[in-house]
């Protein structure tokens, strides 16, 4: 009898972990090849980091609509070093970005509400499809040309001045 019901609840339990997996796993499918046509061009639009004592100038574009948002940096070959690409959500959200048909490495800050950086992602490769990103609610992400991040001394606590934060 305790052997039957420990076998019971061991194949319960491994029906629950294999069905999680599962619930995360995604189909392989290789990643496009580049086509610069597939590339979107948003305006662009000021934004400053605050680091380190010091105010570094930037230009985005805002990535505002799910559409936007889904392309991204997609099919790009080169970003400036003074480039980058906002994503703003309304409501605060656990993000998780991957670089599916993304040519270039980036380094990726998670912001809260009002600007200020709780996670970085640094150098994360080119057509990596591992999801990056804190696992706590955030308000926007911003992706800049890899090597930014170290180049500038940004760090979380840092904040992004930007119209979406209001700051």
């Amino acid at each position: 009898m305790f052997t039957r019901r420990l076998l019971l609840k061991s194949l319960v339990c491994l029906a629950l972990v294999l069905g999680s997996v599962g619930a995360y796993a995604q189909p392989f499918r290789p990643h496009e090849p580049l086509d610069p046509s597939k590339a979107q061009s948003l305006p662009l639009t000021p934004m400053d980091i605050e680091a380190g004592g010091k105010v570094h100038h930037f230009k985005v574009e805002v990535a505002q609509t799910q559409e936007e948002q889904h392309i991204g940096l997609m099919h790009r070959t080169e970003l400036a070093a003074d480039r980058g690409m906002l994503f703003p959500y309304e409501v605060p959200e656990v993000l998780k970005f991957w670089m599916r048909n993304t040519f270039i490495p980036l380094d990726m800050l998670f912001m809260r509400d009002d600007g200020v950086i709780t996670y970085i992602a640094e150098n994360v490769q080119a057509h990596d499809e591992r999801p990056v990103g804190p696992d706590t609610p955030v308000s926007a992400q911003l992706e800049l040309p890899a090597g930014t991040v170290a180049r500038l001394g940004i760090k979380v606590g840092d904040t992004v001045h930007h119209t979406i934060f209001g700051n």
